[in-house]
């Protein structure tokens, strides 16, 4: 334990040396934060929207505001020829185009079945099947004014009743920002000893290769742990993150996946030589797993099987399960005690394979 709080006290003066690294460490993480929570949301809004109306009628005219007062949908204007709606999707000036045909009003009041023609813009595959699902249901809301039915349909969405798309994405952004601070700055400082040239004296020093790791580990984990706190009361405070579960199972998550991030950190930095092919690596085997693999965008479900399998290596994918567990149901560690065992698991297996890494280059 002496050894290790020797190492650790040497490297925390290191970095407190170092002013603009801490900095960076600390507050560069809500930055990506703040940038990539406004930069990335699923929640399309002011569909540019052209209407085609053949009937111009009351009932046609009520179909056109319901889609303009709903906030999806901005209206451009209306359209008569063909040509003329080709000339707008080509030129991205209108993404959905609604054609109501002729008699839509007399159809409606007989009780007859009316069809409207909605055109979107497949430019964007994700894009366009959102807005084919707002078309859908404000049609079908409006169609149902006036008809009584035996079946009622009362949904309810918990956890996210608005659907905002910001309560699923920013989770992924707490886990993504701290898997890279983590692995990045803690891979740098085994191989910063190395091109100092000073790893050689600590391997003369009486010192052994897994109290060495754990105090180099300590410092990094204590400044990455107040940073995913920054993250997390910036995200609080700006997207309106909300915290329904308990704060010490939050902090106990956080710190299994920091701990195993940082422990894949010192991996990459006993196997590079240079800073830059730690960083390189480091960012390839932190940044792309945890972006594509985790669920942070990508359902795991729709994956293939081979490519779902090869997600059980990732902590994010874990990590992410505890956290929005905690943070957005208020769930118990019963729900998800086996993410956090994994967490574990993959924190023990990466700081022993490390440890041996190092022994090897020691001996």
């Amino acid at each position: 334990m002496r050894q290790v709080i020797a190492v650790g006290r040497k490297e925390l003066q290191q970095i407190m040396r170092d002013r603009r690294t801490l900095l960076i460490l600390l507050f560069v993480p809500a930055f990506f934060l703040l940038l990539y929570g406004y930069a990335l949301n699923f929640d399309i809004r002011h569909v540019s929207l052209v209407v085609k109306d053949q009937d111009r009628s009351t009932k046609s005219r009520e179909l056109v505001s319901a889609f303009v007062n709903s906030g999806y949908f901005s209206l451009v204007g209306y359209v008569d020829p063909d040509r003329e709606i080709d000339r707008l999707v080509d030129e991205s000036r209108a993404r959905a185009i609604i054609t109501i045909p002729s008699g839509f009003d007399r159809d409606l009041a007989v009780m007859r079945p009316v069809s409207v023609q909605v055109i979107v813009d497949g430019d964007n595959a994700n894009t366009a099947a959102t807005v084919v699902g707002y078309a859908r249901t404000l049609i079908g809301e409006f169609g149902a004014i006036g008809i009584q039915s035996p079946i009622t349909v009362e949904p309810r969405i918990w956890y996210n009743p608005q659907l905002r798309s910001t309560l699923f994405l920013v989770p992924g952004l707490i886990a993504y920002i701290s898997m890279i601070t983590a692995v990045v700055s803690t891979a740098l400082s085994v191989v910063r000893e190395k091109e100092r040239g000073t790893m050689e004296q600590v391997r003369m020093a009486p010192i052994s290769p897994l109290p060495y790791i754990i105090g180099k580990t300590i410092p990094y984990l204590a400044i990455s742990f107040v940073s995913a706190l920054i993250v997390i009361f910036s995200a609080m405070l700006l997207f309106d993150l909300p915290m329904r579960g308990s704060w010490a199972l939050l902090c106990g998550a956080i710190g299994l996946f920091l701990i195993g991030a940082q422990a894949q950190g010192l991996l990459i930095s006993t196997i590079a030589q240079t800073q830059q092919v730690a960083f390189q690596v480091a960012l390839l085997s932190s940044l792309l797993p945890t972006m594509i693999l985790s669920g942070f965008i990508f359902p795991i479900s729709s994956m293939p099987t081979v490519v779902q399998a090869i997600t059980h290596i990732v902590p994010a994918r874990y990590f992410l399960v505890a956290l929005r567990s905690i943070v957005l149901k208020g769930a118990g560690i019963t729900a998800f005690w086996q993410d956090m065992a994994a967490l574990a698991l993959f924190a023990t297996v990466a700081l022993g394979l490390a440890s041996l890494r190092l022994r090897k280059e020691w001996a």
